[in-house]
């Protein structure tokens, strides 16, 4: 118990705001209904940008790290891609709204993304070496990687639907 007081009382601020936001977003994404482009890459935008400054504070311009990473994203588009291969996805030319179906992996997914990237990141915060051990860096950057690009796949499949409809595409039944 003494530990999680440790990592709870050494955690910046942003990090629980952003948790609270996570939260929220996927509560919402549990309802069908209206977005906007924008916002549906806030999340995918948060988690790129936190593993880009993450990449580049600790590993600098290592080819090998920025490959790792590449190759978790593009891994992750693709399974990002698939989880909505049966979403109801239309858009509304009049107002440059997308209608999509309820998504009930969300939440679950934020979730999980923020636990494993908090935990690579206070494992980190706690013993810095770790960020040159083959195995640790293979797997937090694959990892992160991958997170990252299961929400960029979810949004690519959004962008691809909104503009199927968009040009006149009939696209009501699946992304």
């Amino acid at each position: 118990m003494n530990m999680l007081q440790q990592f709870a009382s050494h955690t910046p601020l942003w990090v629980w705001a952003l948790l609270i936001f996570l939260i929220t977003r996927g509560i919402a994404a549990m309802k069908p209904g209206e977005i906007t482009l924008g916002r549906l890459a806030v999340v995918p935008a948060l988690f790129t940008a936190w593993g880009l400054w993450s990449i580049s504070a600790r590993y600098g311009t290592s080819w090998q790290a920025w490959a790792l990473w590449l190759a978790g994203i593009g891994a992750g588009a693709g399974i990002g891609w698939m989880m909505l291969r049966r979403a109801t996805l239309t858009a509304d030319r009049a107002t440059g709204k997308l209608w999509r179906s309820a998504d009930y992996s969300l939440l679950p997914l934020l979730l999980v993304t923020f636990a494993v990237k908090y935990g690579f990141e206070s494992a980190l915060a706690m013993s810095p070496t770790l960020a040159g051990n083959v195995g640790f860096r293979a797997a937090y950057l694959l990892l992160s990687g991958g997170f990252t690009g299961i929400f960029i796949g979810k949004y690519l499949r959004y962008l691809a639907a909104f503009r199927r409809t968009a040009t006149g595409d009939d696209l009501q039944v699946s992304g």
